[in-house]
């Protein structure tokens, strides 16, 4: 294809996929399979990587999420973003109303809306394209996370049409499904990762997570609901948001005129009860005078527009009886103490399990056994436990004793300094951490061999295997001695474990479990120390110094491979031909161009992530530190760098190299 016709076809991917974003998140009509869609832009990012001088940072490409670790810097709101007063009461909406009508003698009317439970953000744009993104932060300044919000498809980099102000903000909520919110936790309890609490703090720690690939993985959705701009189109709020729909945005289709404050109790009573059957969680409802001139009357307080309001839903929230504590034991060995309650109707489902998280809440609550207790149901996994009702406590109640020793194999508990949990330290002899274990290392983003958990279960209850490394012993035989096994599944087990010692060592260090070590750690250490032998025989000093590695991930990696167990598993597994080193050209690693010069590397780039330039460092002779000191040789800046960091390498005569010129140093 010439480049003519790669410009071409650039030119109708971008506006293609910009339609099908828009017909999915906006429209909620699918118009093309997944596989499809993901297809398309597959193409899309191979053409631009092509025809780099063709960029475009509006580009649909830009939302699949790099590798890009970003800084966040302050900056200032164009316009304060401050919150909204809470009412709790009808009481207090009537004191709402007869406030607005002394300051407003003419007529109005309200607009209701949800109130999501999220992140707030808001968004700028100039001559229709998204040029910053800013946290809330203290209502005057906020956190510049435009790289991580450039992720969620819902928002568009692009707007649709010409008719929209050169320049306004727009602001909304950043939230996660229920759908798939549940997903993401399907998928962490089979790798054995600790689940998310609720969808409101794992959307706003999405946010401020510095990685975007990994805020591209999860499935944060935007509603946008207010615009601010010296040249709105419209004096109503309700119009203007009807036009940013057109323009784009995904404009909740819930938001409804009110002629009085009446009419606004008729609209919380029915989301009272109706806000079970969401898609989403909301936690009150949004109230708004509609014309803007009558907004700017009122005016604002310090902290909040006078012209606005929230309605709090209460907590859903029930008493009832407290039978027994089980204690559960993950794949780290972690405890997680569960109520056991006299069923009890919560939220349109009964409740029988609670949360007790740890004994650190139970002593905090003095929660006992027979006690009524208070649970609550806001966004989390399982109901929890927030109080007890004292005056109910009869003779019958006993005092929790926390177990000292694992439910599952009898180990004592230990408890590590600054840890809320108690742990099973008898990692390779504890069934439940045994299994766990397994199914962490076969799972989809580590070792990815298909086997079912139902199939892990019943090889370990038979005695077929004892850990990790037994997996690769197994023969079809094996497998046909376990029911709903016939030729063909065994063939295909056998087969994908056989496939497994392809997977790249970064993720074959990843399914080891090695706690704290996840799959961005993993990549991390895999690429700094390249085999397994370097891990193994590093020093508590050499870890801490590799990028964004502390002492906690540092002690785990060495107290893992003090093991002998540890060290015999992994011998089976290099025996069997599994991945333990990263693959590099021989010549290429022996290059020492950088000859054991320190950078650092701050702000965004072009040309590659910071991942990759970081690799490139270290493939070349060089080193990666976080911090700037007198030992730093270079600080590789890229775009939208730290004040902070630009005074102290000025202050130390450390030199600043562009991304060109630090290629231009290893060519």
């Amino acid at each position: 294809m010439s480049k003519d016709k790669e410009k071409r076809r650039i030119d109708q991917l971008r506006k293609l996929l910009q339609h099908y974003n828009h017909q999915y998140y906006n429209l909620s009509i699918s118009e093309v399979s997944d596989f499809e869609y993901d297809n398309l832009l597959k193409e899309l990012i191979d053409l631009e990587l092509k025809n780099p001088d063709y960029s475009d940072s509006s580009s649909a490409s830009v939302s699949v999420g790099g590798d890009s670790n970003v800084e966040f810097e302050k900056e200032a709101h164009s316009f304060p973003m401050l919150s909204l007063d809470n009412t709790y009461s009808k009481e207090e909406l009537f004191d709402f109303e007869s406030r607005n009508k002394k300051l407003l003698p003419e007529d109005y009317q309200y607009i209701c809306e949800l109130k999501y439970d999220g992140a707030s953000i808001s968004l700028k744009y100039e001559n229709g394209i998204l040029i910053r993104a800013l946290t809330r932060g203290d209502g005057t300044t906020g956190d510049n996370v435009t790289a991580n919000v450039k992720t969620i498809k819902s928002i568009p980099l692009k707007l649709k049409g010409t008719d929209y102000p050169d320049n306004f903000e727009i602001r909304g909520e950043i939230f996660i499904p229920h759908e798939g919110f549940n997903e993401m936790n399907r998928i962490r309890e089979e790798n054995g990762e600790p689940e998310f609490a609720n969808p409101r703090n794992t959307a706003s720690g999405s946010l401020k997570t510095l990685n975007t690939s990994i805020v591209a993985s999860r499935p944060l959705d935007c509603f946008l609901y207010y615009i601010i701009s010296k040249n709105l189109p419209s004096n109503s709020h309700y119009e203007n948001m009807q036009l940013a729909r057109e323009w784009g945005f995904n404009v909740p289709s819930i938001i409804q005129k009110c002629k009085d404050i009446n009419e606004v109790i008729k609209f919380i009573e029915y989301w009272d009860i109706e806000r079970l059957n969401l898609p989403y969680d909301i936690d009150g409802i949004v109230i708004k005078i509609d014309n803007l001139k009558q907004q700017q009357k009122l005016g604002m307080t310090a902290k909040s527009p006078r012209w606005a309001t929230s309605f709090k839903f209460k907590a859903d929230q029930v008493k009832t009886k407290l039978l027994s504590i089980d204690y559960q034991v993950g794949r780290t060995g972690a405890i997680t103490p569960v109520a056991n309650l006299e069923p009890v109707l919560l939220a349109g489902t009964t409740v029988k399990r609670a949360s007790l998280h740890n004994s650190d809440q139970i002593n905090l609550f003095d929660i006992r056994v027979n006690d009524f207790v208070y649970v609550e149901k806001g966004g989390e996994i399982i109901p929890k436990i927030v109080g007890v009702d004292k005056d109910l406590r009869t003779e019958d109640s006993k005092a929790v004793e926390y177990i000292k020793s694992c439910p599952e194999c009898g180990t004592e508990l230990v408890r590590d300094e600054g840890e809320a949990k108690h742990y099973c330290p008898n990692d390779t002899g504890c069934p439940p951490q045994i299994k766990g274990r397994i199914e962490h290392f076969i799972s989809r983003k580590a070792m990815n061999i298909g086997a079912a958990e139902a199939t892990v279960e019943a090889l370990v209850d038979k005695g077929l295997i004892h850990d990790i490394g037994d997996l690769y012993f197994l023969t079809k035989e094996d497998l046909l001695s376990l029911e709903r096994f016939a030729e063909k599944s065994a063939s295909n087990l056998i087969e994908s474990i056989e496939k497994s010692k392809e997977v790249p060592f970064h993720k074959v260090l990843f399914a080891l479990g090695i706690r704290y070590v996840g799959e961005t750690v993993a990549k991390t250490i895999a690429s700094e120390l390249k085999t397994i032998e370097n891990i193994k025989n590093a020093s508590l000093e050499e870890l801490i110094e590799i990028n964004e590695i502390g002492e906690r991930i540092a002690a785990s990696i060495i107290d893992y491979f003090k093991s002998e167990i540890h060290l015999k598993i992994i011998d089976k597994l290099k025996i069997s031909g599994v991945q333990f080193e990263i693959n590099v050209d021989n010549e290429q690693e022996s290059e020492n161009k950088l000859n054991n010069q320190t950078f650092v590397i701050s702000g965004t780039f072009e040309k590659h992530s910071r991942d990759e330039l970081k690799e490139l460092i270290v493939k070349y002779g060089g080193k990666n530190t976080g911090s700037i000191s007198a030992k730093t040789n270079y600080l590789l800046a890229g775009e939208n760098i730290g004040p902070s960091k630009l005074e102290k390498v000025r202050k130390l005569n450390i030199p600043i190299i562009s991304e060109d010129e630090f290629l231009k140093m290893i060519e």
